[in-house]
């Protein structure tokens, strides 16, 4: 039970996927006290980080050398993304993984993310580059390709395999898909099937019964958990302690969960400032109040929702936070 990525043993194959705006330290670090076997930050662009543009830099320095965190890197030119590389390596990074599957417009206009897939060759030098700047595990992340006229994840599979990365993740959709439809697990076979690497499979894994199916499907050696930890960053743990029996994590029900939720809002203002703080922490606080509610079948009070998601007094939204936990989302329950 675990992924060898080069010199590293992973346990348990149970990864937190890097989401831009989400997977920040604060919420990286619940997920790991929960027991991820590994999470990934946001993506970092790099030529923005070895320019030292603000914001940037942070996003990769703040816990890059935390056990169990990879940071991942996107970028077009080899040149300043083997810099880049070079750089969170010297600053502690344990992995550093290769976006070639964001798929907004934003990114893959500049010929990033899953872009990189309509050029291989010139991808290939971009790995190249990577693995040729640091002595730390590389690792790749993509999808099963551009569009259904190409398909070419295993391709380029084998190719990074050859260029020395160590792991490589593939959703199950390709760019052009975005997230509409439903991940297609057992496309990510024919990866598995091509390379020697461990392969992890990504895409509308939700709970523990997802998990098990797509890795099923696909044959692949881990799964990663994206959208469906979005209010729920003990997910990954619970799910890890269903497929493969490692320790349960303690999830908070009712009011204990209002005490988590209080405590990752505090987090984020120290993280951010009081100011930024408060807007970033406000779609997490969204999340949790949506998943708790799901738990617990029954609604929020859209007052009470309302007057949480908008407040800029942290003591208020921190009071209101508790309320909400304590009373109308007492018997929240979870299950995986």
């Amino acid at each position: 039970m675990g992924l060898q990525i080069a010199n590293m043993d992973v346990r348990p194959p149970v990864l937190l996927a890097p989401m831009a705006g989400i997977t920040d330290r604060p919420f990286r670090d619940l997920a790991l006290r929960y027991g991820a076997g590994m999470v990934v930050s946001e993506m970092v662009a790099s030529q923005e980080m070895v320019q030292a543009k603000p914001g940037v830099r942070e996003k990769a320095e703040l816990g890059a050398g935390t056990a169990g965190t990879s940071v991942q890197l996107a970028g077009r030119d080899p040149v300043w993304i083997a810099e880049a590389a070079r750089q969170v390596a010297d600053r502690g990074a344990r992995v550093i993984d290769i976006n070639m599957g964001c798929p907004a417009k934003k990114v893959t206009n500049g010929y990033s993310g899953s872009a990189l897939m309509r050029t291989p060759d010139h991808a290939l030098r971009m790995i190249e580059a990577v693995v040729g700047a640091v002595d730390v595990p590389v690792t790749l992340k993509m999808r099963l390709g551009w569009d259904d006229d190409c398909l070419n994840a295993p391709s380029i599979a084998q190719r990074a395999e050859s260029a020395g990365v160590a792991m490589i993740t593939v959703h199950g959709r390709t760019r052009c898909q975005f997230y509409k439809g439903r991940a297609d697990w057992a496309a990510v076979a024919g990866t598995k099937a091509s390379v020697g690497v461990p392969v992890v499979v990504n895409g509308d894994i939700v709970d523990a019964t997802s998990a098990r199916a797509a890795l099923k499907a696909s044959g692949a050696d881990g799964v990663m958990i994206g959208r469906g930890a979005q209010g729920r960053p003990w997910l990954p743990g619970q799910v890890a302690h269903l497929l493969y029996g490692t320790s349960a994590p303690d999830v908070p029900n009712g009011a204990a969960r209002g005490d988590v939720v209080a405590a990752h809002y505090e987090a984020m203002l120290e993280f951010y400032g009081l100011d930024l703080g408060v807007r970033v922490a406000r779609k997490h606080l969204g999340w949790y109040l949506d998943a708790a509610a799901e738990d617990a079948g029954t609604d929020v009070p859209k007052p009470l929702r309302r007057a949480i998601l908008t407040s800029t007094d942290p003591r208020a939204v921190i009071g209101l936070i508790r309320a909400a936990f304590a009373d109308a989302l007492a018997d929240t329950q979870v299950a995986a």
